[in-house]
C-alpha cells in the first residue's frame, strides 16, 4: 500500500514537472526566435506596423524604399543610409539589416545589401515577420540585429536555457519526491497501527486498541475499529461469563440429583414418592434452564419461531394475573389489575399469545421475588395511539442504581444472596426483552417515583412494525 502511494505520488511529479519543462522549453523557443528575428533586439518593433500602415495608404510596396531609408519612430533613431547600409543610430543602436519582400519572398528592400534581387529562403520566410493588411498577407519583414544572432545561435541559446528548465525541474522533483515519502510515511501510520492491532486482535487479544488523530476519514475509521473491539470484548467477556454461570447453574441442581440417587442406591432414603420430589424438583429445574438457554438462542439466531393471531390483550392479561393470584396469596402480596386508562383504539393486538404470557409471567415472577411481605403489585394495560402498553409495579425495594444497566443481562441477579434458593434461572428478564423485541417491541425498567420497581412492555399495532413472520 505504501509502495504503491509513493509511486503514484512519484509518477505524478514526473507528469508535472516534465510537462513544465517541455512547455516552457518551447515556450522559451519561440519568444527567442520572435524577440531576436523580428526585431527585438534593435527595438524596431514599430516597423512592421508602419510597413502595413504603408501598403494600406498606397496599395503596393512602390517607393518602400525610401520610406525605409527615412523611417524614424520618433526617438531619435532612425535608418541612416550608407549605400543603402544599416549605421548607428542616434542612441547608438546596434547596426541591424532590414529586409523586405512580397508574398511570393520576392526582396524588395535589402538595407545590409543594397539589392532588390533574390528571394527569401522557405526558413527565413518562416522567421520573418508577416505583414497584414486586412486579413491579407501583402508581404514579408525579416530584421537580423547587428551582433550576427543566427538560427545556431538561437539553438545553442533554446538549448542552455532547456538544460537550466530540466535542472530546475529535476530539483524541484527531488524536492516534491522527500515531500512524497514523508506524506506518505504519515499517511500510512494510522493504516499500519490499525493493521498490527487487526493481527493481534486475530491473535485473540481484544484489548488492542488504535490512537486516534485528527478528524478525518482515517480518524473515523480508528473509531469505528475501536467500537468494533469493544464490541468483540465486550461479547467474549459476555460468552465466558454465561459459559460460567451455565456450569454453575446446573451443577448445583445435578449435585442435588446424584446426593439423592446415591442415598436411594445405597438404601439410606427407601424409594417412595416423598423421596423422590427433590429429584423430580431439580430435574423440573434443568429442563427449565435448557429451555430457556433454547429460547435464547432462537432469539440470536433470529429463529424464535411466533405464532401471531389476533388477540384481547386485556383478558390474556386477566388470565396470566389470576394464574398467579394464588401464590401472591400465599406470600401475603395484594395483586391487583387497574382499569385500562386512556383511549381505546383496538380492543385486540396481532401477537403471540404464549409468548406474551411468557413475558407476563416472567415479569411477575421477578415481581414477587422482591416484593415484601403485605407489599402489592400493581399491572396496569393503557392502549396508547401507537402501541399498547402494560406496566407491573412493585412495592420492593426497586433496583439498585448500579444494577439498572445489567438488569437484563443474562444470569444476572441485583441481588446475588437471593439467587437459586428463591427460584428463578437468572435468564427471565433476557428472555422477556427478547421476546419483546420478536414482537417490534420494547420491554425496560426504571425506579417508580412512590417506591419500587416499575417495567414497562410495549407492543405496536401495527402489523408492519410488528413483522417477525409466523411459523
Amino acid at each position: 500500500m505504501r509502495l504503491r502511494l509513493i509511486l503514484a505520488f512519484a509518477f505524478i511529479v514526473l507528469v508535472s514537472v516534465s510537462g513544465v519543462v517541455l512547455i516552457a522549453g518551447n515556450n522559451v523557443a519561440n519568444t527567442v526566435r520572435t524577440y531576436m528575428f523580428r526585431g527585438g533586439m534593435i527595438g524596431d518593433e514599430g516597423l512592421a506596423s508602419a510597413l502595413e500602415g504603408y501598403y494600406q495608404q498606397w496599395g503596393s510596396w512602390q517607393g518602400v524604399e525610401s520610406f525605409i531609408v527615412s523611417w524614424n519612430p520618433g526617438q531619435g533613431h532612425g535608418y541612416g543610409a550608407q549605400g543603402m547600409g544599416m549605421g548607428h543610430s542616434q542612441d547608438g543602436m546596434m547596426q541591424a539589416r532590414i529586409r523586405l519582400a512580397d508574398t511570393q519572398g520576392n526582396l524588395l528592400v535589402d538595407t545590409g545589401t543594397g539589392l532588390t534581387e533574390g528571394r527569401l529562403s522557405q526558413a527565413e520566410i518562416a522567421n520573418a515577420i508577416r505583414l497584414v493588411v486586412q486579413k491579407t498577407t501583402v508581404g514579408y519583414l525579416l530584421l537580423e540585429g547587428g551582433m550576427s544572432f543566427t538560427a545556431s545561435d538561437q539553438t545553442r541559446l533554446v538549448s542552455m536555457l532547456n538544460r537550466a528548465a530540466l535542472t530546475a525541474g529535476i530539483i524541484a522533483g527531488g524536492i516534491s519526491l522527500g515531500l512524497v515519502f514523508f506524506l506518505a510515511y504519515g499517511l500510512m501510520r494510522p493504516v499500519r497501527e490499525l493493521t498490527r492491532a487487526v493481527d493481534k486482535i486475530a491473535g485473540g487479544d481484544l484489548t488492542q486498541r488504535v490512537p486516534v488523530r485528527g478528524n478525518d476519514e482515517l480518524a473515523t475509521l480508528g473509531i469505528r475499529f475501536n467500537q468494533m473491539a469493544s464490541s468483540l470484548q465486550r461479547a467474549e467477556e459476555t460468552r465466558r461469563a454465561m459459559t460460567a454461570d451455565i456450569a454453575h447453574e446446573l451443577r448445583n441442581p445435578l449435585a442435588v440429583q446424584r446426593a439423592n440417587l446415591e442415598a436411594l442406591q445405597d438404601g439410606i432414603y427407601p424409594l417412595t414418592p416423598q423421596n423422590l420430589g427433590p429429584i423430580l424438583e431439580q430435574n423440573q429445574l434443568l429442563t427449565r434452564l435448557v429451555e430457556d438457554l433454547r429460547t435464547l438462542a432462537l432469539a440470536d439466531a433470529g429463529q424464535l419461531g411466533l405464532q401471531k393471531i389476533e388477540v384481547d390483550l386485556e383478558d390474556l392479561v386477566k388470565k396470566v394475573v389470576e394464574r398467579f393470584r394464588p401464590q401472591a396469596d400465599s406470600q401475603g402480596v395484594e395483586l391487583r389489575f387497574l382499569e385500562i386508562e386512556g383511549q381505546v383504539l383496538a380492543a385486540e393486538v396481532f401477537i403471540d399469545p404464549g409468548r406474551v404470557e411468557q413475558i407476563l409471567g416472567n415479569l411477575l415472577s421477578n415481581a414477587l421475588r422482591y416484593t415484601p411481605h403485605d407489599g402489592y403489585i400493581e399491572v396496569q394495560t393503557t392502549y396508547l395511539p401507537d402501541a399498547v402498553q402494560l406496566t407491573i409495579h412493585d412495592s420492593g425495594p426497586g433496583i439498585p442504581q448500579e444494577a439498572m444497566e445489567n438488569i437484563f443481562e443474562r444470569f444476572y441477579r441485583a441481588g446475588r444472596s437471593r439467587a437459586r434458593s428463591e427460584g428463578g434461572t437468572g435468564l427471565g428478564l433476557a428472555i422477556a426483552r427478547q421476546l419483546a423485541q420478536a414482537h417490534g417491541g420494547t420491554l425496560s425498567a426504571a425506579n417508580h417515583p412512590e417506591g419500587g420497581a416499575v417495567f414497562t412492555l410495549r407492543i405496536p399495532y401495527n402489523r408492519e412494525a410488528n413483522k417477525d413472520e409466523t411459523q
